[in-house]
């Protein structure tokens, strides 16, 4: 009976008739709210302003709204219809708004058409110069990382670039056949000459070559139970092949006008051959530009696509729901970092991270000037192209070479055939090496290709004769004395990349890049562990690139300043190495 009062008095009495007014309600003096004012008092916030309009209704103000939204993703909130909620019933965002209750639609609006990526970079960059001023940041460093993070598209959406060629190679037959059945119909009912209609020719597609060498070669592959081979080739339509097949059909319809044949449709009429093939043209010219379009859309750098976010790439996932393997659509996050802060961050659509790093670090000179020093990255950045840009640019490489643990085994030292384990030498200004058998092998000539938008150059050097060495076998590549006894030793160097290599694996086998490599794994590793396991930031809300970024954005200016409060706070400190190998 007891219980059943206390029941009753809680829910029917107490419930009813308490009064907010009689209790002091208030934030603890220590919440990050207080840290995020602090911040957006100083911000210019005029490119935000510049955005609106001083004719028409007032709307809410916008500084509030980034506010709001900017907390939201502090407090690891970042749906709409959530954020709403909370202005409504948590007392910090009260704080924030006002009291006002701005619905679904003002975030959606503003976030949308208002907020961009642009405006979310300037607002970073002027907190990041208050971090410089107050000595929490150099701007002279960068440590560099990326994550792949799954995109708002269906999983199953996806269309290949190998696939697309299979099948247009496929297609290409039927309208070679369509071709030769046009060429019939013509001769066989004379409407060549009677319309002046010349013989029809099948049109070319440049790279088609490759693909059905690439199709044959699967196809013996599937007899044999082999692994198929990538069918990547690039293939470009252009206009003229669709063309080609508009002109057939318009021939048709000259002869159909001229003969009075009429086309006709539905059940229990007898189409036509003109007809027929008339509809047959116009499906394979439908299928043909469908596939342009897709190769549009690929463009050159990438290989597959979601048909629900075009923007997005099926990338291999360390979070694989199938346990087999599975590709999901995704994007390519990039973050650098320097003593916890997010400096810069770089949405891409490349698999790989090599073309992700000059793109930052022209944010950076963009935003700051030259006065970046040093960059640390890992393999994924190692490239000619990134280190000949950090070397005109006077900016020290700290990026792991692709081979360094394989340098450190016995097989990388004691191969024979590699110029880095020959003896290199110079005679009246000719550069020679002599390999194991003390045989010299000299320049030959020089080459140079294309890659990536810029020049390689090759020094080619060989031995004029290898005959009766014992070393053959080890030294040359896939040597096989009976299908090729005469075999010579040649190798291709390309000497400024091997430069490069040595100067940026110098820098962080030193004190000084042991360090650097630390910081980075703890810093920029640190953040997507937070990112992805504590706050389970596993998949984008928006769909398209640039929406995507403001996503990421507004989610690396809300753990700046979470950083920052922390720091105000006393909660975390600078690292610097650890104690006990600092003072070793």
């Amino acid at each position: 009976m007891l219980k059943q009062d206390y029941y009753n008095d809680f829910f029917e009495i107490g419930q009813q008739k308490i009064n907010f007014s009689f209790y002091e309600l208030g934030l603890p003096n220590d919440d990050p709210v207080y840290t995020l004012k602090k911040v957006m008092e100083e911000l210019d916030f005029s490119g935000l302003l510049a955005c609106y309009s001083d004719q028409g209704r007032t709307g809410y103000n916008p500084i509030m709204l980034y506010s709001v939204v900017t907390y939201a993703n502090m407090r690891g909130v970042r749906a709409v219809d959530r954020i709403v909620d909370l202005c409504q019933r948590d007392l910090a965002f009260i704080w924030l708004t006002k009291g006002q209750k701005p619905q679904r639609d003002a975030f959606y609006e503003f976030k949308g058409k208002k907020l961009t990526g642009e405006i979310l970079d300037e607002l970073n960059y002027q907190f990041m110069r208050r971090l410089h001023k107050e000595g929490l940041l150099t701007l002279k460093e960068l440590y560099i990382d990326g994550t792949k993070i799954e995109a708002n598209a269906n999983r199953y959406t996806f269309i290949w670039r190998g696939s697309i060629n299979y099948h247009l190679a496929g297609l290409l037959d039927t309208i070679d056949t369509l071709y030769t059945k046009y060429n019939t119909f013509l001769y066989e009912n004379g409407y060549g000459p009677k319309y002046d209609l010349g013989q029809a020719r099948m049109f070319v597609i440049e790279g088609m070559d490759k693909v059905r060498k690439v199709i044959e070669e699967n196809r013996r592959r599937k007899l044999t139970k082999h692994k198929k081979i990538s069918n990547h080739t690039i293939i470009e339509i252009d206009n003229c092949s669709p063309l080609e097949i508009i002109k057939l059909q318009k021939n048709l319809k000259r002869i159909a006008q001229g003969e009075g044949t009429q086309f006709v449709d539905g059940k229990g009429k007898h189409k036509p051959e003109l007809q027929k093939l008339y509809e047959e043209l116009e499906e394979c010219g439908k299928r043909l530009m469908e596939y342009k379009e897709c190769f549009e859309i690929m463009g050159k750098d990438r290989n597959s696509y979601s048909k629900t976010d075009l923007e997005a790439t099926f990338m291999r996932m360390k979070e694989d729901h199938m346990l087999n393997g599975q590709l999901k659509p995704a994007y390519n996050v990039q973050i650098a970092v320097e003593n916890y802060f997010i400096v810069h961050s770089y949405v891409s659509n490349d698999r790989t991270d090599y073309n992700t790093l000059i793109p930052v670090l022209e944010k950076h000179q963009g935003a700051f000037g030259d006065v970046l020093e040093a960059v640390t990255a890992d393999s994924g950045y190692c490239s000619e192209k990134n280190l000949i840009h950090l070397k005109e640019n006077g900016i020290r490489s700290y990026i792991k070479l692709q081979e360094h643990e394989k340098r450190k085994t016995r097989a990388y030292k004691e191969d024979i055939g590699k110029h880095y384990n020959m003896t290199y030498a110079v005679f009246e200004d000719e550069p020679y090496y002599l390999c194991h058998d003390g045989r010299e092998l000299r320049h030959i000539r020089t080459e140079s290709k294309e890659q990536d938008g810029y020049c390689q150059t090759l020094e080619v050097y060989g031995c004029e004769d290898c005959s009766d060495c014992e070393h053959k076998a080890r030294c040359l590549y896939k040597y096989n004395s009976e299908k090729n006894p005469d075999r010579n030793k040649v190798m291709k160097i390309n000497e400024r990349w091997e430069e490069l290599k040595e100067e940026s694996h110098a820098n962080i086998q030193s004190e000084t890049g042991i360090l650097k490599r630390q910081i980075r794994s703890i810093q920029t590793e640190g953040h997507f562990g937070d990112i992805k396991e504590n706050e389970d930031f596993r998949r984008f809300h928006y769909r398209s690139e640039k929406k995507v970024y403001k996503e990421f954005m507004l989610y690396a200016i809300s753990r700046n300043i979470m950083k920052y409060h922390r720091f105000l706070h006393q909660e975390i400190e600078k690292y610097e190495g650890k104690k006990e190998q600092k003072g070793a």
